[in-house]
């Protein structure tokens, strides 16, 4: 099965058959391994769950090192719910903080999960574009209408729009949402595709056959992409 056989442009929402039972053996349902893994699921279901978190951690993934006061000015937040947002993805162990320094320095590793049998995939792509429905309506009303799963699919389906391999009627078909509702979100999700390509690390998993063929802006020309602003002295 290779990487394209995993994902799909509907993004998993269609029932699939369960895995085979030979995956699951003794030594990967042991308790230890499944609590080993749990922390990393639960920090993602922070993330998801909470876009204006997510949001700050992609700017911080893409961008850093940042300083607090840059991400105020970058992503227009108070100056409590900056710093209440940083302690929180510090205290999930998203970001690192060095306080060696004046204002205190802030990085970011790239996080991703990939389930081959869903197949859903997510990366730093992934939580931007969830994350944009704090700057964007139409982002915004898309999830209020059909959620998570389906914006991940509309994502891949984006990506395959703009590398010039689908329409957006075929888009509107894969992902069962109206036409005029697949070239809203598709154009939406355009600054996610923009940025991603060029600082997620593991934007090939979720286009690992177009991922240098989409015809994208300009990262400054990137309508709602998390810009990085200038260092405060």
């Amino acid at each position: 099965m290779t990487a394209d056989d995993r994902i799909r442009p509907d993004g998993g929402i269609d029932a699939l058959d369960p895995p085979p039972t030979d995956i699951l053996d003794e030594e990967t349902l042991e308790p230890k391994a499944l609590a080993q893994n749990a922390p990393k699921l639960e920090i993602v279901m922070q993330l998801l769950n909470q876009p204006a978190l997510a949001r700050v951690y992609v700017y911080v993934c893409y961008w850093g090192p940042v300083s607090p006061p840059e991400i105020m000015d970058a992503l227009e937040l108070s100056k409590s719910t900056t710093y209440e947002y940083v302690d929180q993805l510090v205290d999930v162990g998203l970001v690192d903080r060095d306080e060696s320094t004046r204002p205190q320095q802030l990085t970011a590793e790239p996080l991703i999960i990939v389930e081959q049998y869903a197949p859903i995939v997510i990366t730093p792509t992934v939580l931007h574009a969830l994350a944009l429905q704090e700057v964007d309506d139409d982002i915004d009303y898309f999830l209020d209408r059909y959620g998570t799963g389906k914006l991940i699919a509309a994502l891949r389906g984006a990506g395959l729009h703009f590398a010039g391999k689908t329409t957006q009627r075929m888009v509107a078909t894969d992902i069962d949402v109206r036409e005029t509702e697949a070239m809203m979100i598709i154009y939406a999700l355009q600054p996610a595709l923009a940025v991603g390509r060029e600082h997620d690390p593991f934007f090939e998993y979720l286009f690992p056959d177009v991922a240098d063929q989409m015809e994208l802006p300009d990262l400054d020309g990137a309508d709602g992409a998390p810009a990085k602003s200038e260092p405060h002295e």
